[in-house]
């Protein structure tokens, strides 16, 4: 149909001539009301937003005096964890006395650590920080190449 004939039809029914795919030629438009189609567009792009899931960042605190048996436990949450794509934050929280022995406290994470990778292949973003209550780390899955 040509364009000027359908823009009369569409005057005549009073809706407006609705552009829907212009890659193809002649271009395929639509007789309909173009604030509805906006609408439905805009409800589209919501449902489409919403359904898409980016990765979380999730956390395992260990503990000062957390003992072998434990870590493996948590070394096997952190694994449910990157196997469904998420990014770890390991946390150490310090108290006290505890502070003063930092150097145990790292050698904890890095068995921790040291667990998690024979479980999974790891990524560590970034060092391990010291902060004012203790020491945290964020870990990701390795991506295979």
């Amino acid at each position: 149909m040509e364009l000027e004939k359908a823009i009369q039809i569409a005057k005549e029914r009073g809706f407006d001539l609705i552009q829907v795919t212009e890659k193809v030629s002649p271009p395929i438009c639509k007789i309909m009301d173009y604030g509805k189609y906006l609408y439905q567009q805009k409800k589209k792009e919501k449902t489409a937003k919403q359904h898409q899931k980016g990765s979380e960042l999730k956390g395992i605190r260990l503990g000062f005096g957390i003992s072998e048996h434990d870590l493996e436990i948590r070394a096997k949450q952190a694994e449910k964890f990157l196997k469904k794509g998420n990014k770890i934050r390991i946390e150490m929280k310090l108290r006290g006395r505890e502070k003063a022995l930092g150097q145990f406290a790292k050698e904890k994470v890095n068995k921790f650590l040291e667990i998690l990778n024979n479980l999974i292949p790891i990524k560590t973003e970034g060092e391990l920080r010291r902060q004012p209550r203790g020491l945290t780390m964020i870990v990701s899955k390795k991506i295979k190449i």
